[in-house]
């Protein structure tokens, strides 16, 4: 996926400011994310922790359930700001792969380098998708 200097820098900064809302208490590992839709709208996420581990949501997930509540169903690129360009957990790479593998992800560092980018599929080889679920 093609995008400009200057859209990568937007969603870059917003993924930050993002970051800057994160509430993670417990892991004090914050997380922020910029979703671009095909639509030119961009969402945000921040990771939110709970005492009940299993209720945390991690970033990703917030702003592709956010853009997805919204409608869209269709995203070009997001960008994920943690302290050191973590990558997307496991279970984020699978909620993106239902919106598309050709996501191109950003993972940025607390400087806003780029420290590494891959596509959703290339993040989640031999992912399961709605096609698996077809019946004959």
């Amino acid at each position: 996926m093609k995008v400009s200097a200057q859209r990568r820098s937007e969603l870059i900064a917003a993924a930050q400011q993002a970051r800057s809302n994160a509430y993670a208490p417990y892991s004090k590992y914050t997380v922020g994310a910029a979703l671009l839709a095909e639509s030119g709208e961009v969402y945000i996420g921040a990771n939110i922790e709970n005492a009940v581990y299993s209720e945390t949501i991690c970033a990703e997930r917030s702003a592709v359930f956010g853009a997805a509540s919204k409608g869209e169903r269709k995203f070009s690129v997001i960008a994920v700001a943690t302290e050191n360009g973590g990558a997307p957990c496991g279970s984020c790479r699978q909620v993106m792969s239902e919106f598309g593998l050709d996501t191109l992800v950003l993972m940025v560092n607390s400087e806003g380098e780029v420290v590494r980018e891959a596509t959703v599929g290339e993040l989640l080889p031999m992912s399961f998708g709605p096609d698996d679920l077809a019946t004959s």
